[in-house]
This record gives structure tokens, sequence and C-alpha cells, in this order.
């Protein structure tokens, strides 16, 4: 497995988000440039980054920060957020981005994700955030009747090949993952998962890798790294 830190973007900071509500944020930094450079000196293979202000927006709001961020880290970055269009794709994708992360577009229009991929292959993701299996969009302000795991199936289908799966109950709890909703996720599909959602010490790395699921690929962790409760070299130890 990877670990890839998380940098949160909202109105030019880096912050996280209680639960996905953008009436509970925290700022942990002025500068996120700077903190990605750092997550990449600290040995990171990967950064996922999203921007919150497009989420709710629904269009990229810090394109110029994320062409930034691709510069300074020098690792592959996936970006998420308020990606509604072929444009908005090209765009991040133009600047750099390694693989570009689809929500609550792929749930309302299939033939998007089969046009994009079948353009830009394994650089398309798909972002499914989840509460009790179904399906979150707009920011987690809107759940769904939609299955997280159907939506996965219908996504490979389409040519998806990596999917985060975020359990939007434990996201910046710091309480551990949901094993049984990443068990169900990874065991739906053959792509690669990568998991989202209260993993915040070695011990979750290490619960993820005991389910067994060969296509469970990467972990993002955040607010842990930044109330410091772990450390991404202790993370990675474990998850190598």
């Amino acid at each position: 497995m990877i670990i890839l830190p998380a940098i949160d973007l909202k109105d030019g900071k880096c912050v996280r988000l209680r639960q996905g509500k953008a009436s509970d944020v925290t700022v942990y930094s002025d500068d996120p440039v700077a903190q990605a450079r750092s997550w990449a000196q600290q040995g990171a293979e990967q950064l996922h980054v999203v921007d919150l202000d497009g989420a709710f927006k629904g269009a990229p709001q810090h394109v110029d920060m994320i062409c930034g961020i691709v510069a300074a880290a020098g690792i592959p970055v996936e970006v998420g957020g308020g990606l509604r269009t072929t444009a908005h794709v090209e765009r991040l994708l133009g600047a750099g981005v390694a693989r570009v992360i689809i929500g609550t577009r792929a749930l309302d229009h299939l033939d998007f994700l089969n046009e994009l991929t079948g353009r830009f292959g394994d650089k398309i993701a798909v972002g499914i955030d989840a509460r009790d299996g179904f399906v979150q969009i707009k920011g987690w302000v809107e759940t769904t009747g939609k299955r997280a795991v159907e939506l996965a199936r219908e996504a490979e289908k389409s040519g998806v090949r990596t999917i985060i799966y975020t359990d939007t109950a434990t996201d910046g709890m710091l309480g551990g993952p949901n094993l049984k909703a990443m068990r169900e996720m990874c065991s739906a599909v053959s792509c690669k998962v990568i998991a989202s959602g209260g993993i915040s010490a070695p011990e979750h790395i290490t619960a993820l890798k005991t389910l067994g699921c060969s296509n469970l690929y990467g972990a993002i962790v955040g607010k842990a790294l930044y109330d410091r409760k772990t450390t991404l070299t202790e993370m990675l130890a474990v998850a190598r």
C-alpha cells in the first residue's frame, strides 16, 4: 500500500473539515505549496489534493495553486473537487496533475466517464463518498439513494481503474476506517481502491492490510498527520 497525505484547499489555505462540514474547519497552513513540498521531502510517494471550494461551487477554484503544488512536490498528485466538465479535466491534466478525481458528475453522467476514460485512460479516477453505504454528493451536503458499490461497479465498467472511497462518517474523526465498508467496496470491483476516512494511526494501516484485498492500493491520511497524532514516517513503515 501507499500513503497519500491529503491537502485540502479552502480560501487558498490548507485545511481539514470535520466530516466534510464547511462550518467545521481547521486551518493548518497558509502555504499549501510549502506543505506539499514538505510531504514529498518526508517520503510521500503521491499526494491527494481536494479543492474544497471547487467541490462546493461546482468548478475548480484553486488551479494556479494546484499548479504550484505539482511543481513543488515533484511526485504524482491526484486532484478532485468540482471537476464537472471535460475542460476542467483537460486544464488540470495539462498542468501536470497525474490523476483527476470525478465525483458528483460521475453519478449523473456515466457517458461523461466513458468519454474521459476513452481519452485519458488511467488518469481518470472516481471519488465515491458515502455514508451508511449510500453515495453523498456536492461536498457531502446531499445523500442519494445510490449505493456506493453500485456506482463503483458502473464506474469500472466505464473504464475507471482507480476508485477513491471515503466513508464520510469516519472522516476527520481519527477513530479508524470503516473496515466493513472497505471490504465490501474492494470485493465489488477489481480496479484499484484507495481508502479514505478515519485513518489516523499505523494500526489502522495494519487493519486495512489484514482485510486481504489485493486491489487495496493506498490510504489517504489527513487530520492525524496535521494534528501530529502520528507521522508520515510511521505510516509509511507499516504500509511498506
